[in-house]
């Protein structure tokens, strides 16, 4: 269903051009994250949508209507932030009730759906709490309670797990994601963590220096990087300078590693990211590299390698029960190039 639309958005601030020419949708009900390094333009971005930035070029339109001369308070657009700013002189439930309030709903319809987004983010009987007194993972959760409670059509959420450790971080973006499908929110959701991104969206939008990169599934984006930025930014470092050429409908490059078929079509000089889970330990395959082992680190239920072939140091991820050689002994990595090798488009 038609939801959010940005068209050729630029934004500048005195020489910093903070955004340059994005594009994108996001569906009523959809998930969709800004992924990207700090300054990349996610926050103006958001600041944009929500109507505190004006645009110096550019169109946004909400279910087609342009929002150009549209308010703030009128988009009907609420926003989350990281450090969650709840007002410590209230209580949960009036921190929760705050923009119910403003819309000056009944005192009783204002306590039932005070109650019903509590018991939704997993704090029921949690009304007269101290804000102060709770845990950085209950207060997201008020957070979030206060920001859906008033229904946005479209609720932007920027790095709202940033300021809480790993753990808590891994636990709570499950359960937000959960919660946001089961109320059909329609979402943007700010971050520089993969991770977050991948577990949370049904589309990531890849953004550098102030453009799209590349929009995507997280699968799409992870098998397949548009260029030599996002695989770096995924932490796909196994990349190399290759030719390709078409042979009988085929595609084959040719590396330092040797020459190898590979999917889809390819001409001249390409880049190749070698993928760090496409090997395996054996020499039982068609296709096998000889290696020296360089480094192994234990990381839990993975072990990952260092490996040289051919004088290259490549970075391979292997299951931890993989029996390895160990650092200065010689290995060989078996592999299907079809899978193990991709031809980054815009290289």
């Amino acid at each position: 269903m038609p939801g959010l639309k940005l068209e050729d958005i630029h934004k500048s601030f005195g020489e910093t051009h903070a955004v340059n020419g994005v594009s994108f949708e996001v569906a009523q009900g959809e998930i969709v994250a800004l992924l990207g390094p700090s300054g990349c333009g996610k926050s103006t971005i958001l600041a944009i949508i929500a109507g505190l930035e004006p645009p110096d070029r550019g169109e946004l339109y909400w279910d087609g209507a342009s929002l150009k001369d549209v308010p703030t308070n009128k988009r009907g657009f609420g926003l989350m932030f990281q450090d969650f700013a709840l007002f410590p002189h209230m209580n949960v439930s009036d921190n929760v009730a705050f923009g119910l309030k403003m819309l000056q709903l009944p005192q009783d319809e204002t306590r039932i759906r005070v109650e019903e987004i509590l018991a939704l983010v997993g704090l029921p009987d949690y009304e007269g709490r101290d804000v102060n007194t709770l845990s950085g993972g209950e207060q997201q959760r008020v957070a979030l309670a206060r920001s859906l409670a008033p229904q946005p059509r479209l609720l932007m959420l920027d790095e709202p797990l940033g300021s809480l450790d790993r753990n808590l971080r891994e636990r709570l973006v499950l359960d937000l994601g959960e919660i946001l499908r089961r109320m059909r929110q329609t979402a943007i959701y700010v971050t520089h963590d993969q991770e977050e991104a991948f577990a949370l969206a049904d589309r990531v939008v890849v953004m550098n220096a102030g453009r799209v990169e590349q929009e995507d599934t997280h699968q799409g984006i992870y098998n397949q990087p548009a260029s030599t930025f996002v695989a770096n930014f995924l932490g796909l470092t196994n990349l190399l300078s290759g030719k390709a050429h078409m042979q009988d409908g085929q595609t084959y490059i040719e590396t330092a590693l040797g020459q190898f078929p590979v999917k889809g079509e390819a001409h001249g000089q390409v880049t190749v990211l070698v993928r760090p889970d496409g090997m395996r330990v054996n020499d039982k395959d068609s296709y096998t590299l000889k290696g020296k082992m360089v480094k192994r680190s234990f990381r839990g239920s993975t072990c990952r390698a260092i490996i040289e072939v051919n004088g290259i140091p490549l970075t391979f991820d292997f299951l931890s029960n993989t029996p390895l050689p160990g650092e200065g002994e010689s290995v060989r990595l078996a592999f299907d190039p079809q899978e193990s090798f991709s031809v980054l488009q815009n290289s």
